[in-house]
């Protein structure tokens, strides 16, 4: 079960008596988390019906234990267990043993006062295990993992949603181009905004170019765009800034090196009749960056990019071998990527 599909079924009040969340992005399950609690208990509970423990420091049998027990004044309890590494193919050695025979019988038939969630913040669960197999019968197991580039849409219009607003589709595109999918960094720039339009209000492409905080992988376009415009100046002078804000020359020329091959990529598959859409797809990357992809390769002949990408690779080099100073080095780039780029 997806991230999204949790969060309809807590909207409409459906709730299951155990969850097992995991995956790598931290932003997810702890959203998550916050919400089945908020909706399960209310607040005045929290102290009295909600509790947490961690599964590096506790054995199971006494956490299974807090979970038979009743609520105080309530008709819902919430225990939430961290660091549950007992799904991992592999568990994490800790202080304590783990009777995971206790859990299995729980999980045929477990009470149904409490909702039970464990938090597993790693990659993978071992889907073999009869613990896991048994979660999937009796509860859910909730996959969270970061969304794809053209998933984080959805999430942008359901954030704001959530509070009481409404962001344009330009608004979002430049929103996308500043921050990227970084969940964390588009939360608090949509709670910024919707703190300044007020409640019912739209979030317009002009509030977010004026208060949304410059990301790098910004800046990492608009150096490609100076390049395309053979503006060499302008181009050198994107890099100081990012210097200046304590960015690494070879981290920015990775950064620069993906959306030169983006649009690399989106050029031979437009040669190949693609759509904007099944590129999105294929390239995994968000239609908005597809879609100032297939603007930016206009300017740029296949053997161009090409060239600018043996450029950079060259320079990769360099770099790493310390042949030349990093800062030089990525100058000499810009002027050697805007020479190509002159040359039809």
């Amino acid at each position: 079960m997806s991230y999204f599909d949790v969060v309809e079924e807590i909207k409409k009040k459906k709730f299951y008596p155990i969850y097992l969340l995991f995956g790598s992005e931290s932003y997810l399950i702890q959203d998550l988390e916050q919400k089945l609690i908020k909706s399960i208990i209310d607040e005045p509970e929290h102290g009295l019906n909600f509790s947490t423990l961690d599964l590096e420091e506790t054995p199971i049998q006494e956490a299974i234990l807090d979970a038979e027990t009743f609520p105080f004044f309530g008709e819902k309890k919430i225990l939430l267990l961290k660091n549950a590494s007992i799904f991992k193919a592999n568990p994490d050695k800790t202080k304590v043993e783990h009777n995971l025979k206790v859990l299995e019988d729980y999980l045929v038939d477990p009470v149904d006062h409490t909702v039970v969630i464990f938090v597993a913040p790693y990659e993978k669960v071992d889907e073999r295990k009869k613990i896991v197999k048994r979660m999937k019968e009796t509860g859910k197991v909730v996959k969270c993992d970061p969304p794809k580039e053209w998933e984080v849409q959805k999430w942008i219009n359901m954030l704001a949603s959530q509070l009481g607003v409404h962001i344009d589709e330009q608004g979002s595109n430049v929103l996308l181009e500043e921050v990227g999918t970084d969940l964390m960094a588009i939360s608090k720039e949509i709670e910024k905004f919707a703190s300044y339009v007020g409640e019912n209000k739209q979030i317009t492409k002009e509030v977010v170019e004026n208060l949304v905080s410059r990301h790098v992988e910004s800046s990492a376009f608009k150096m490609v765009d100076a390049v395309m415009n053979k503006n060499l100046g302008e181009a050198i002078g994107i890099f100081k800034e990012l210097t200046k804000r304590k960015e690494e020359p070879i981290a920015l020329l990775a950064l620069f090196a993906s959306q030169l091959r983006l649009i690399l990529q989106c050029k031979l598959l437009k040669n190949k009749g693609y759509t904007s859409q099944q590129m999105s797809k294929q390239v995994k990357a968000h239609r908005y960056a597809v879609k100032m992809a297939l603007e930016r390769e206009k300017h740029f002949s296949l053997n161009q990019l090409y060239e600018m990408i043996t450029v950079l690779a060259k320079t990769d080099e360099q770099m790493k071998r310390g042949e030349v100073e990093k800062e030089l080095a990525f100058e000499l780039l810009l002027h050697n990527l805007t020479t190509v780029a002159k040359v039809k």
